[in-house]
């Protein structure tokens, strides 16, 4: 039985998508639903600009969460911005809730791209502590 489900969500199509997907979810299975948003950190500049870049995108998420909320009324749904790798923050989020299904959306890459980089939600299905749902936008 599904308890609580995750969803990654950034604004784009593709996480749009896997939010309906999750809300569904979470209704027909009267559960928990939280959604996180990631915000990762520059690789390089200055302290100072770091953190205000970090700030910034911190607010970002946060006003789009925000914007979620009433979609989400009438469920127990938990709304949190962190600051990491995407993949990494949400399989340490989903093992730290005691989360049972996470729903990420695809991005469309060329298959050269996904060789070589790989892919937020092909790397949450490898290391999830759970189920996962890749919903295409």
């Amino acid at each position: 039985m599904i308890k609580k489900v995750l969803v990654a969500y950034d604004g784009s199509n593709p996480s749009k998508a896997a939010f309906e997907f999750a809300l569904d979810l979470a209704n027909k299975y009267s559960a928990e639903l939280h959604i996180l948003a990631v915000a990762s950190a520059p690789e390089f500049g200055a302290e100072v600009e770091t953190e205000a870049i970090i700030e910034s995108s911190r607010r970002h998420y946060t006003q789009l969460l925000h914007s979620l909320k009433d979609r989400a009324a009438g469920l127990t749904a938990h709304f949190e911005v962190v600051l990491g790798h995407p993949a990494e923050s949400i399989v340490l989020y989903a093992e730290d809730h005691g989360i049972d299904h996470i729903v990420v959306g695809h991005r469309g890459h060329s298959l050269f791209e996904r060789w070589l980089l790989g892919s937020v939600a092909r790397q949450v299905i490898a290391y999830a502590p759970c189920s996962v749902t890749v919903v295409r936008g």
